[in-house]
């Protein structure tokens, strides 16, 4: 009996979904546990496995935007027709052609002891290409599924009693994605690096070790390297990119946004922060940011005005129960925010720990929906790129979100004399629909009041 395929609801807050890849193709006989397609969703992407087993028939192409619920293929039986008179597979399959039809995307989930081994379908052609056990590999990504990177790491990991002397075919073409983002931001041809890796994979180390080697010409001093986009390109509104853009339009037209500014005095902030570095940095530990004490008086500071923790479903104004902070993180291609739950109970330590594992797992493309699903109040944070003050846009669900600009000099008045003091620009957005102007104002004081006691901050 035919089984439906439909497009699975993978969180709280998804209604639709973008077939990115089928992972196996049309005619395919397909197993319980085997990898179908992997989903685009508003936040991650996502591999969907099946639930049955029989020959494959997709109904949805790539590119396609769906919502939840709709049908994208069918599981048949042999010689059964596809219900509905959809498009059948164009010709009668057996084992082996299935099989050639694409091993590295086709093959099952691994197996140790009969056990499945949960593993990407990229993670698998890795280790196909670099000679990898993947039982020998243990996985970060969402549930211990094994991503791409952690096979990269492992097959750079395995000493090589000498490195290679050309890259294979098949080591060049599975370059992966961190070893190319190195590559670009150090400017580096990978068509010319020698690999030391598993198989003669180019690994990280072996791009550095290139870029150290190359002394700049100089064009290269003058012109540089021009990472991401370059002019002429075409860029399509699809996947994170077009979820982004229908998230903002969406957020913009249902919402009666409003921004306000305020200067904030962090100047025993920033030398409290100055001597935790130094004491830090003897013993090799890294110090919590800036961003970790504002996002720790953020939700300390929504304890006194629940109003802000809250969101709009309907007619009604919902102030939720936890205190769960969306820290924003930039990404190659867009920006996700995941979640930290429960921040107003945490220590400034325990929130700087969870943001720094966190931002690491979204720039590993190893985040889970659960990782971003169910943030009540967001931090987004453009200090870095010394940008001062900037509108951050509400997150769909949320009725505020606090942006975090750099921290500059100031100076105050003491009698006649000024004196300089260290000033960092908040700037709140907030749905007048639930919020007015007096209130986000007073929320604003608060996390102002909060930042000026630092050491209360560390205490709590």
């Amino acid at each position: 009996m035919a089984q439906e395929i439909v497009l699975p609801k993978l969180g709280l807050t998804m209604q639709e979904g973008v077939i990115g890849e089928w992972l196996a193709q049309s005619g395919q006989h397909i197993g319980t546990g085997d990898v179908l397609v992997r989903l685009e969703t508003d936040k991650v992407e996502v591999d969907v496995e099946a639930e049955g087993s029989g020959i494959l028939a997709t109904t949805a192409r790539a590119g396609d935007v769906l919502p939840v619920g709709t049908v994208i293929g069918w599981l048949l039986a042999d010689g059964e027709a596809v219900p509905g008179g959809a498009s059948a597979p164009t010709e009668p399959v057996n084992s082996h052609a299935a099989e050639s039809v694409s091993e590295a995307a086709s093959a099952p989930i691994a197996a140790l002891n009969g056990t499945r081994i949960k593993s990407s379908p990229n993670a698998r052609r890795v280790a196909a290409a670099s000679n990898v056990d993947l039982a020998a590999i243990r996985g970060t990504g969402p549930g211990g599924r094994i991503v791409s990177e952690d096979v990269e790491e492992y097959a750079a990991s395995v000493p090589v009693a000498e490195p290679a002397r050309a890259v294979s075919d098949s080591a060049a073409r599975f370059v992966g994605p961190i070893v190319r983002r190195r590559a670009s931001e150090l400017g580096v041809d990978l068509a010319d690096v020698v690999g030391s890796g598993v198989g003669g994979r180019v690994t990280t180390a072996d791009v550095e070790r290139a870029a150290g080697s190359e002394a700049p010409t100089p064009s290269a001093t003058v012109v540089g390297h021009v990472a991401g986009p370059q002019p002429g390109d075409v860029i399509p509104l699809k996947g994170m990119r077009g979820a982004i853009a229908r998230n903002m339009i969406d957020s913009l037209q249902t919402m009666a946004q409003l921004t306000h500014g305020y200067e904030v005095d962090v100047t025993e902030l920033v030398a409290v922060r100055d001597r935790l570095k130094a004491e830090t940095a003897e013993i090799g530990a890294k110090p919590p940011s800036l961003n970790d004490f504002v996002v720790k008086a953020a939700a300390l500071a929504l304890r006194e005005h629940p109003i802000l923790n809250a969101g709009i479903f309907g007619d009604e104004i919902t102030l939720f129960s936890s205190i769960d902070i969306g820290v924003a993180v930039a990404v190659p291609g867009g920006l996700v925010v995941p979640v930290v739950r429960g921040a107003d109970s945490l220590s400034v330590g325990e929130i700087a720990g969870r943001t720094s594992a966190l931002a690491s797992a979204a720039r590993g493309n190893t985040l889970g929906l659960s990782d971003m699903e169910g943030a009540t109040f967001s931090v987004s944070t453009l200090g870095a790129y010394g940008v001062d003050f900037f509108t951050p846009v509400v997150n769909p669900g949320n009725v505020a979100i606090l942006g975090v600009g750099r921290v500059k000099d100031g100076f105050r008045w003491e009698g006649d004399t000024p004196v300089r003091t260290r000033v960092l620009t908040l700037s709140l957005t907030f749905d007048h629909r639930a919020v007015d102007g007096a209130p986000a104002a007073d929320y604003l004081k608060s996390v102002a009041a909060i930042l000026g006691r630092p050491l209360r901050l560390l205490a709590g």
